[in-house]
């Protein structure tokens, strides 16, 4: 069972909030984050990346960028840019893109549950990675960046949400990506009691995006446990802030590879290992896979497709992944890619950039690109309930959730 409760919000008014809501803050290196908040002074990225607010010469992990976010955050508490709700509440927030909508319950998930494997994860965290998220909580005293988490879709729960989405949502608005945001607020007390009952009798949550903004979340409130020995479990750093999807709702779209050189074989030589693995066509037009146990690959100015021999895809929720598969039957042996994570000679494209991005990088930097189908949610929850880990960069989640819309302070 998982304990989702829900939460008072801090957010922003209603006639702003589409100038406050931001992209999650790794999706921008410096340059473009200070680019961003020079063309919308509101966006949450001035809190989020408050180096921005700062000379280049200030390390981005200097303490002094902590403070900074905690100093912007107060004032825009202080002059009403954020408001706080009264009530405890969840919410209901939409996301609409190319006219595909998905919708999600905004509430607090335990960090219990995520120490026991109520909340599975189907990847590792790096600690370095962690300690920035850590720090910019701990130094806010509030999560920032909401938790996408997914779990099977149930009648209870599509039933509120549908209801309340026929009323007046509290926000409305198209970002400047294209992408349509609605939320509502869930109001009634029965309406809250079955959504906490319902996510009480789910047999598991899962982490679809944001291991390392949770597992930074939950070292805070670890943190503040230790601060405060006579806690009761109750307490806001208990819980951080997540927005929870059914599995029907989601959409994971390809991750797709480029590997800089050939590894000393000619193209010839390439495409004559690759017809050993199954079969290999040439194709017209740029080739998006179909179907799992398929490839698009651009070498040379060409598209072919491949499609692996049945005998190359095992029976197992990780081997039997497409990029697992790709990795042990070509980027290893072929190209002598050994761990993708920390070898420079490959380099992962998400799906979103299409398939013109991997022309254009084989065009300009790199000399073979691979076109991955995409891993399907219940392939992700197989490799979670089997506590398992998939290879890095095997899914891409669009659209990307928007930072400053809820905030969760964690001590009152």
């Amino acid at each position: 069972m998982a304990t989702i409760r829900p939460f008072r919000a801090i957010r922003p008014r209603q006639d702003i909030a589409s100038r406050v809501a931001a992209l999650p803050y790794d999706v921008y290196n410096r340059a473009e984050a200070k680019a961003e908040t020079a063309r919308e002074p509101l966006s949450f990225l001035c809190i989020d990346r408050a180096e921005t607010q700062m000379g280049d010469d200030v390390d981005t992990y200097d303490p002094r960028v902590y403070e900074k976010a905690r100093t912007l955050m107060k004032n825009r508490i202080d002059d009403n840019t954020f408001v706080t709700d009264s009530d405890s509440s969840f919410y209901i927030y939409e996301l609409v893109m190319d006219g595909r909508s998905q919708t999600g319950i905004v509430g607090c998930a335990s960090i219990d549950d995520y120490i026991s494997g109520v909340i599975k994860k189907h990847e590792n965290t790096r600690a370095d990675k962690e300690v920035d998220r850590i720090n910019h909580v701990d130094s806010l005293s509030a999560q920032t960046g909401p938790i996408f988490l997914a779990y099977r879709g149930r009648d209870d729960i599509r039933t509120v949400i549908n209801a309340v989405k026929k009323t007046e949502p509290l926000y409305d608005f198209t970002s400047p990506d294209g992408i349509s945001h609605r939320v509502w607020i869930i109001r009634e007390d029965k309406d809250i009691r079955t959504i906490e009952d319902a996510f009480a009798d789910t047999d598991g949550i899962y982490i679809a995006d944001g291991h390392h903004r949770c597992a930074s979340a939950v070292k805070v409130g670890l943190k503040r446990r230790e601060q405060h020995p006579d806690y009761t479990g109750n307490e806001e750093f208990n819980f951080f802030l997540s927005v929870l999807f059914a599995d029907e709702e989601l959409m994971i779209m390809d991750y797709n590879r480029v590997v800089k050189d050939l590894n000393g074989n000619s193209v010839k030589e390439v495409l004559d290992k690759l017809s050993k693995l199954g079969s290999l066509t040439e194709e017209n037009v740029a080739y998006r896979p179909k179907e799992k146990g398929e490839v698009g690959v651009f070498i040379d100015g060409k598209w072919y497709c491949l499609k692996f021999d049945k005998a190359l895809i095992p029976d197992d929720p990780v081997e039997g992944l497409d990029v697992s598969v790709l990795q042990k039957n070509v980027l290893d042996p072929l190209f002598d890619i050994k761990d993708p994570k920390t070898d420079k000679r490959i380099d992962f494209v998400g799906g979103i950039r299409g398939l013109a991005e991997l022309e254009r990088r084989v065009l300009d930097d790199c000399k073979i690109a691979f076109a991955m189908y995409p891993t399907s949610i219940k392939e992700l929850f197989a490799v979670a309930d089997a506590h398992l880990l998939m290879p890095p960069k095997s899914t891409w989640f669009e659209p990307k959730l928007r930072s400053g819309l809820f905030i969760h302070e964690i001590e009152r």
